[in-house]
């Protein structure tokens, strides 16, 4: 990365190689070799170059020169941007520092610290600017005072000295290594050290040392506020500002970038800054306000903030993601790619994002581009990866995986994704491997850890998997943890060969049709509907959507007022995009953490939005929408039809207040179908098409058609069932197939004796040792039932004999 000092000067000499006339300025000739020689390994098509070309002098037109082309300032101002990065064009063009025209002097020898801020002022206007970083002297948010620029040295003093003190009592400064880690993605802002340093600095702000910092830094900033106009105080907190920016002093360089804003509220980039630093400090919300605000000064300010803009939207769509809102952070990202298709950054948080919600074909195209664009990019050939992955298409998987890793050989998350895949393939000592390397660089792992134990216990490898999960117990208490280290104890005391290629130490198990599993009682599920109903759970779990009640739902629909808007049919509808279909569903779960919600919205996307957007329009029925999500949310059975009804009643096409046309209600229940039961519900889907009849029906005709176990949505009591019981445990009890703890309903084969959890006997796994001509099982929903039925029929072996 370009230090503060030799980044303007590496720009400068890649302009002065292809300004082959010295006239000042780029032509379009003279960029077109450039493009070509900072990308030695792409071949640029004609229509390629010149649509590069037509978009940097469109977009930097300010910078423009008549016939002379792009200057200096507009060259150093794209590599600000993103469109470019600096250390490696100048690497690939083979250039040298040490050949410069000008050679950088030392720095000056009273930048040493000393008592007197006054005496350590330097005062050569060169060597200020030598030993600033390169923001201050750019145009357009650079330092316009020279009062500033004593403001400036000053604070630059002040700083070297508290981090002298601070190293030197104790080692207060730390440094946090972060080179191992995947780049957050966040946009190079307009300076070119703006980008925080992969070294994050953490600074101790309880001592001496740092109040008396703060007590000199209020003094600098008094001056600031003693400027002798409102412009030049500006001027003096922004520089304030940038430079404990610089020094990752986020908190009071927030403060400064603040007061700049109330001197100046419609100006950009104090806004842009103070977003900036409210992402570093973890307060996304707030990061995301300043963000908007900015946008809004940008918007309406012309052309004179429109550089700024791809920035803006690039940094508001890492504000949303950070609070989960990854769809409409998709929404910024393809603005930015738009403004700029240079930007590569853009291009890669856009296919990021994508993937992130499910949406895999468009992420990796995103993706392909970024890494057109910079074929260096490890993040983005590791997120490439994932998403291939995703699509089935696993060796070019581990081809891209691989490029990641040879790239950045400490890359995380490239090898624990790589681990993954290989476990998904069954090649489990490779994993292992992956596995391995994480805990290399990051040894607190505990997921990492995990995997690992289970890869060696899927190569065999028992007293290794066992070690590896003790350690990951000293980590952290999770109670998959402790199943897991129940499990390898279960397998110790029942080792059998294994079947069906199992792997060494589990137990063989058959797979029976289903017509040979029989139920015994009413109260018994059959193996094909908790099939489905461990589906719809899954979903459930994933999207939480168990723990937002109904009520909820109908809240959201007699609250908020939606605008009604005409589809392509021609029929009224309450319609929205995608990205404000988000904003509800941040209100309905708002009890969810970020990453958890980003999780929920994923499996919506893909499992919900995908049917109810086939024409892939964007835009959703909202009444549908809502419909749809009831049956699954919390609350008693009975509430969530009535809410599913109130909200097909809410359509506008239903105006009759108490009954919805029947068409209405039948292609409902065939997308509720096609939702939740996809392998019956697409067909009959195409069924319903076009029918014109013209009857309502009212709730009590509703519930028939809802309830119809054929033909409607049937699966409810079995998924009530399971969210009532699915956490219960019964005690030392284990499935006699894959040898976990029995959780949730447990299912015993009256003849033989032996248990089933829900998985395996939705699955119908046996044990290979029982081989019957039919299995009659019975559910217990807990050991308590259990115990009952095992008391009953002992009294009535007892009467019998008597």
């Amino acid at each position: 990365m370009a230090t503060r000092g030799t980044r303007s000067e590496k720009v400068r000499r890649i302009f002065n190689q292809f300004d082959a006339n010295r006239d000042g300025g780029l032509n379009r000739e003279e960029m077109a070799l450039l493009v070509g020689a900072v990308n030695p390994r792409v071949k640029f098509s004609d229509e390629q170059i010149n649509a590069i070309l037509d978009e940097v002098f469109r977009t930097y037109g300010e910078f423009i020169d008549g016939d002379k082309g792009l200057t200096y300032e507009g060259l150093l101002r794209t590599y600000d941007d993103g469109a470019g990065d600096v250390d490696r064009d100048f690497d690939a063009l083979g250039l040298d520092l040490v050949a410069a025209d000008a050679v950088k002097e030392p720095l000056a020898a009273s930048e040493a610290s000393s008592s007197s801020i006054v005496d350590e002022r330097i005062t050569v206007e060169t060597q200020k600017k030598q030993r600033t970083a390169a923001w201050a002297v750019s145009p357009n948010h650079g330092i316009v005072f020279d009062d500033t620029w004593k403001i400036v040295d000053d604070l630059e003093l002040l700083v070297k000295r508290l981090k002298v003190k601070q190293s030197k009592e104790g080692g207060k400064l730390k440094n946090d290594n972060f080179d191992a880690y995947s780049d957050a993605g966040w946009s190079r802002e307009l300076g070119p050290s703006a980008e925080i340093s992969e070294k994050r600095v953490m600074w101790e702000e309880s001592g001496h040392d740092y109040a008396v910092f703060l007590k000199e830094l209020g003094g600098l900033r008094g001056r600031a506020d003693g400027a002798r106009s409102r412009e030049e105080a500006f001027d003096g907190h922004m520089a304030i500002g940038r430079v404990l920016y610089e020094h990752q002093l986020f908190k009071e360089a927030l403060v400064s970038f603040k007061r700049a804003c109330e001197l100046q509220p419609v100006d950009v980039r104090p806004h842009f800054r103070a977003g900036n630093c409210l992402y570093v400090l973890v307060r996304y919300k707030e990061a995301k306000e300043e963000f908007l605000l900015a946008l809004e000064s940008a918007e309406a300010g012309g052309n004179q903030w429109a550089y700024l803009l791809p920035q803006i939207y690039v940094n508001l769509g890492i504000a949303l993601e950070g609070e989960g809102m990854v769809l409409s952070a998709c929404e910024y990202y393809r603005e930015a790619a738009i403004l700029c298709p240079t930007h590569f950054r853009a291009l890669k948080l856009l296919g990021s994002a994508l993937f992130g919600v499910g949406e895999y074909r468009a992420a990796v195209k995103a993706l392909e581009e970024a890494i057109f664009m910079k074929p260096d990019y490890a993040d983005a050939h590791c997120d490439l990866a994932s998403a291939l992955h995703a699509m089935g298409e696993d060796e070019r998987a581990i081809e891209v995986f691989q490029k990641a890793i040879d790239l950045k050989p400490g890359h995380v998350d490239a090898l624990y994704n790589l681990g993954g895949l290989y476990m998904d393939l069954g090649r489990f000592q490779r994993a292992s491997e992956m596995y391995t390397r994480v805990l290399a660089v990051w040894p607190n792992h505990w997921r990492a850890l995990l995997n690992k134990a289970v890869s060696l216990l899927g190569a065999g490898e028992t007293e290794e998997a066992k070690r590896a999960l003790k350690e990951a117990l000293k980590m952290t208490n999770r109670v998959e943890l402790h199943d897991a280290i129940s499990h390898l104890k279960q397998l110790q005391k029942k080792k059998t060969k294994p079947s069906n290629g199992g792997a060494s130490g589990e137990a063989s198990f058959v797979i029976v049709e289903p017509s040979k599993f029989k139920v015994v009682g009413e109260k018994t599920t059959a193996r094909q509907e908790l099939a489905t109903a461990l589906q719809i759970r899954a979903l459930q779990r994933v999207t939480r959507l168990s723990r937002c009640s109904v009520e909820l739902l109908k809240k959201e629909m007699s609250e908020r007022d939606v605008p009604v808007s005409y589809s392509g049919s021609g029929f009224p509808e309450k319609s929205i995009r995608k990205p404000s279909l988000e904003e509800i569903l941040h209100r309905l779960l708002n009890f969810l953490k970020p990453e958890t919600f980003q999780g929920a919205v994923k499996a919506i996307n893909e499992r919900i939005l995908s049917v109810l957007d086939e024409n892939g329009s964007g835009r959703l029925d909202l009444g549908l929408f809502y419909a749809i999500l009831a049956p699954i949310c919390g609350g008693p059975p009975d509430r969530r039809k009535r809410v599913a009804f109130d909200a097909l009643l809410w359509r506008p096409m239903n105006e009759d207040g108490a009954n919805i046309r029947k068409v209405d209600v039948t292609v409902y229940i065939k997308l509720l179908r096609a939702v939740y039961l996809p392998s019956q519900g697409a067909s009959e889907l195409m069924e319903v098409r076009g029918d014109s009849d013209t009857s309502t029906v009212s709730f009590s005709e509703f519930l028939v058609m809802f309830d119809d176990p054929d033909w409607g949505f049937g699966i409810m009591p079995s998924l009530v069932k399971l969210e009532t019981g699915d956490r219960n445990r019964h005690g030392d009890v284990v499935c006699s197939v894959c040898r976990y703890p029995i959780i949730g309903s447990r299912f015993k084969e009256i003849k033989s004796h032996f248990s089933l959890c829900n998985q395996c006997y939705s699955e119908g796994k046996v044990p290979s040792s029982f081989k019957q001509e039919e299995y009659r099982f019975k559910e217990y929903g807990s050991e308590g039932e259990a115990m009952k039925d095992k008391c009953m029929c002992f009294n009535l072996q007892s009467r019998n004999e008597k």
